[in-house]
């Protein structure tokens, strides 16, 4: 069941507008993540502005509004998960604010600086499912539009080297599918959107493709 908007018949939704808030994160991105995406020559920013986007484009169809905010931790999602831990998460308050620190708190599955320390790959995906339970809309929104993206992304690189995009991850095709089929399991009990319907589209054509591997 398609979730209602929360805007009142007839009137519309708020314009989402961009400040030097969002240009101060597009640099604070840039120059944090200077890697590139696994297994490719594509700048990780690809994937950065990419959820971005998708999240933006959510802006009048999701149930609540699209803010500053949520666009920014779209591009800052990996920040604190990737380059420092909490000590990232604390800077990006410093500069962002609480609720910007808030996501991508949320869209962290692990604050350990060392990745040595890290917990085990099923872990650190289980713990991160379960949790996002208990996300608000905000961050929810924008780790589907994360999800999304990463699902073509391997459905695209699929479409090309075949079984040999799984060599890319920690985790092989089955793990992959289990973790994308768990998160829209959760996605789903909060009700349908555009982003949840194209992910479960994209990842039910990945596994066909895939099939022959399992």
């Amino acid at each position: 069941m398609r979730v209602e908007n929360e805007f009142a018949k007839g009137s519309e939704p708020p314009v989402l507008l961009l400040s030097a808030r969002f240009t101060s994160a597009v640099d604070y991105a840039r120059t944090l993540h200077i890697e590139r995406r696994k297994g490719s020559e594509i700048p990780y920013m690809a994937h950065l502005l990419g959820v971005a986007a998708l999240v933006m484009a959510e802006a009048g169809h999701a149930p609540i509004p699209i803010t500053e905010d949520m666009v920014i931790a779209a591009l800052l999602h990996d920040a604190a998960e990737d380059h420092g831990g909490a000590a990232r998460l604390r800077d990006i308050d410093y500069n962002f604010g609480s609720n910007v620190a808030r996501m991508v708190d949320g869209l962290s599955d692990s604050l350990e600086a060392d990745p040595n320390k890290k917990g085990s790959w099923k872990e650190r995906k289980l713990a991160y499912i379960e949790r996002l339970r208990g996300e608000p809309a905000d961050t929810r929104i924008i780790s589907a539009a994360d999800k999304l993206y990463n699902a073509r992304a391997i459905l695209e690189d699929y479409r090309q080297v075949g079984p040999l995009v799984w060599q890319r991850f920690k985790r092989g095709r089955n793990d992959q599918l289990w973790y994308f089929v768990a998160l829209l399991e959760v996605f789903k009990g909060f009700g349908s959107s555009r982003t949840v319907e194209e992910l479960e589209r994209v990842v039910e054509e990945l596994g066909r493709l895939s099939v022959a591997e399992a």
